[in-house]
């Protein structure tokens, strides 16, 4: 069952960039600051935008509402511009514990210049940390995706974010379908996480650790999302 609670507030704050994996793991986690829960939750809602120096941290504050939820997460850009498996991936495990290093979880992750091959592979990076069996890894093959596929992606949504487990969805962004700030003339095969829902707009919370000039934290319908992840997959 959704939590049906008293509205808090999203806060984030920029602090410097940290351009090494060892900086990033020595970095104090930096402090909530603006509260950007009255900018609302529609599509299209950008929370944070134009940080794009790589290693930028953010902390995002949680918020629950008589329909959205969202977690608290230490948010970071990518370090380089193959690191968003392993970008993503610490940003899911920083709502649950002191996250490693984008490098620590690159060299977990078996990511390389060509990125990081398959969701799979995050799935087990994050069960490793944390200790659990909680993610499981979702294909979603066919594109566009069934609505089977649809209506257990939304569910994947609602239960992990309120058992307090962000998702990593493995995503493909095509020229005339892409999230905010992406290069529109490119096809970008990408890792985001995904921190929250709003029941009501539906619409979902994306962590995103691109640095593309647009929003790295971002509102999108979640018919859009479930556009973007055919024919990859997620963690859940």
């Amino acid at each position: 069952m959704r939590k049906r609670l008293v509205s808090t507030a999203i806060a984030v704050a920029a602090v410097g960039a940290l351009v090494t994996p060892a900086a990033a793991h020595a970095e104090p986690a930096p402090p909530a600051a603006v509260s950007v829960l009255d900018h609302g939750s529609k599509a299209g809602t950008a929370v944070v935008s134009g940080q794009n120096e790589p290693g930028t941290r953010l902390r995002v504050g949680g918020a629950q509402t008589r329909s959205a939820h969202t977690l608290p997460v230490d948010y970071q850009v990518q370090e380089t511009g193959y690191w968003c498996g392993p970008a993503a991936t610490r940003i899911a495990l920083s709502a649950r514990i002191a996250p490693p290093s984008q490098g620590a979880l690159a060299a977990q992750l078996g990511t390389t210049e060509a990125g990081t091959d398959h969701i799979s592979q995050v799935t087990g990076v994050l069960n490793a940390n944390l200790g659990t069996g909680w993610y499981e890894t979702k294909e979603m093959p066919n594109d566009p995706p069934s609505q089977a596929q649809k209506d257990l992606l939304w569910n994947d949504i609602v239960l992990d974010i309120d058992n307090n487990y962000p998702l990593v969805t493995n995503i493909v962004a095509p020229p005339g379908n892409q999230p905010p700030g992406y290069p529109s003339d490119q096809t970008i095969y990408h890792y985001f996480t995904v921190i929250g829902y709003d029941d009501a707009n539906r619409t979902v919370l994306i962590a995103d650790p691109a640095s593309f000039g647009g929003n790295q934290i971002y509102w999108l319908s979640f018919d859009q999302l479930a556009t973007l992840i055919p024919p990859k997959g997620y963690a859940a």
